[in-house]
């Protein structure tokens, strides 16, 4: 994935308009439990475009310079002196639990933002692929548990899985929780059997970083024929230099002829700084190009790449009996709605945990860059892609700001409660000292996401 207008616009609107949500649900509470907002700002920095509200209050409503967050900014003795007659609007001199209400409106509209985006997508319909296995790995985890080509997974753990997605993710949490995956599939011949995966604690960790679960699990699931017609090459690689051109179709590795994509990039994965054959056909002419795939390690494990990708618009359909799509109603489809919005929540608060305790791997911390190239990508797929985007994202932030962090919403809920608890509010150098520890925490935490960012990109 790479930066383009596309992807830079697709990241923009998606902070702008996820942000704006959160911040409104702030606002909206806010002044309906008659706190006096001074301030409502999507973005941080110098104003680019600012607007004074007719009532009263005198709002400021304010578009910043740096599109990466916003807030509400409410009257607070602890900023200045209160302006008199408005000392009851001032946040620190209301009620604890409006103050509570008034912290929770900003996540919990995020969570309603998708359900809402969940809801027109079960009504639009969400496609999916059916979670049929193509290739199991000899020696690997999934073949010691009797799982087959052609099985298709009917269940994980006694959850229906009738899409790739909802499977992965049943596998990947069964993996995290016990390393024991019970599986529910069909076979080729229409029987059902019962199977289980298991794997080893000292490797559940690993299985858990981006894109390695299934292949580490030794599975794929079914692709139709992909030809391996040249769509991509990087620039000083082997491939290029060896003369390949966008367009050519290779069709032998040392001699043997390659059916498809896998088996083309199993051949070449498997000679390393040896010497290769490969035979070509461009504008019908066979052509030869001789190479030296140069050594990657992967997982531990020596490979050769030669800097070669497909051309997508080359690959086949696939066949009908292969997708499915789950839509309802209007009235039908919240129900859905509600759950997948749930179900991305608990799974997101479970995920968090398992990175603190160290069972799931903190590279699946993404930062702003990875972020944005998503928004592009999905973007670029279609309005029901994008929009899926946004609702996950606007899970993760709502999640993210629950977190007992003391700049986070999360953690000023927390002083709240302590405050209730103890009968008077925090001692001022505590929460400057709470605040100060936050702020370094974040930009702890952001540092490694961009680090991760920065990984991947490099690949």
């Amino acid at each position: 994935m790479s930066f383009g207008f596309t992807t830079l616009l697709a990241f923009v609107v998606a902070i702008g308009v996820l942000v704006s949500v959160h911040e409104f649900g702030h606002y909206w509470v806010a002044r309906r439990l008659g706190f006096k907002v001074l301030r409502f700002s999507i973005g941080f920095g110098k104003p680019i475009l600012r607007r004074v509200g007719g009532d009263p209050d005198q709002i400021e409503y304010v578009l910043a310079a740096i599109p990466l967050g916003g807030y509400v900014r409410l009257l607070d003795e602890r900023e200045g002196p209160l302006p008199p007659g408005e000392e009851h609007r001032a946040f620190n001199r209301r009620p604890p639990l409006s103050r509570i209400l008034v912290l929770l409106a900003g996540p919990c509209a995020n969570f309603l933002f998708a359900i809402a985006a969940y809801w027109i997508l079960f009504m639009y319909g969400i496609p999916g692929l059916k979670p049929v296995i193509g290739v199991v790995a000899v020696g690997s985890y999934a073949a010691a548990a009797d799982l087959r080509p052609d099985d298709e997974l009917l269940r994980v753990a006694g959850r229906p899985t009738p899409t790739r997605q909802a499977a992965v993710l049943g596998i990947l949490e069964e993996v995290v929780d016990s390393g024991r995956v019970p599986l529910s599939v069909r076979g080729r011949d229409g029987g059902e059997r019962e199977l289980e995966i298991v794997v080893p604690a000292g490797e559940r960790r690993a299985l858990t970083e981006p894109g390695i679960l299934l292949r580490g699990l030794g599975l794929s699931f079914w692709f139709p024929p992909q030809p391996v017609v040249v769509g991509l090459l990087t620039s000083g690689d082997p491939a290029e230099l060896a003369g390949i051109a966008l367009g050519d179709r290779i069709v032998e590795v040392e001699g043997r002829p390659v059916a498809d994509f896998p088996a083309f990039v199993a051949a070449i994965r498997a000679r390393p700084g040896i010497t290769t054959q490969l035979t070509g056909l461009r504008s019908g002419s066979r052509l030869s190009f001789t190479l030296v795939p140069k050594l990657v390690v992967e997982d531990g494990k020596s490979i050769g790449q030669i800097g070669l990708g497909v051309d997508a618009r080359a690959m086949t359909a696939f066949p009908e009996s292969m997708q499915t799509v789950e839509r309802h109603g209007v009235f039908a489809a919240f129900a859905p709605a509600v759950r997948e919005t749930w179900e991305k929540s608990a799974l997101t608060v479970r995920f968090l945990w398992h990175m603190v305790t160290g069972r799931v791997s903190t590279k699946n911390i993404s930062g702003p860059i990875n972020i944005a190239q998503y928004a592009g990508l999905t973007a670029s797929e279609g309005f029901d892609y994008y929009l899926g985007f946004l609702a996950l994202v606007s899970i993760s932030l709502a999640v993210l700001n629950l977190l007992p962090i003391p700049v986070l919403d999360g953690g000023q809920i927390m002083y709240q409660l302590v405050e209730m608890a103890k009968g008077g509010p925090l001692p001022m150098q505590v929460q400057v000292l709470g605040q100060k520890l936050g702020i370094a925490l974040l930009v702890l935490l952001m540092g490694f996401a961009f680090y991760n960012d920065i990984t991947r990109l490099l690949g």
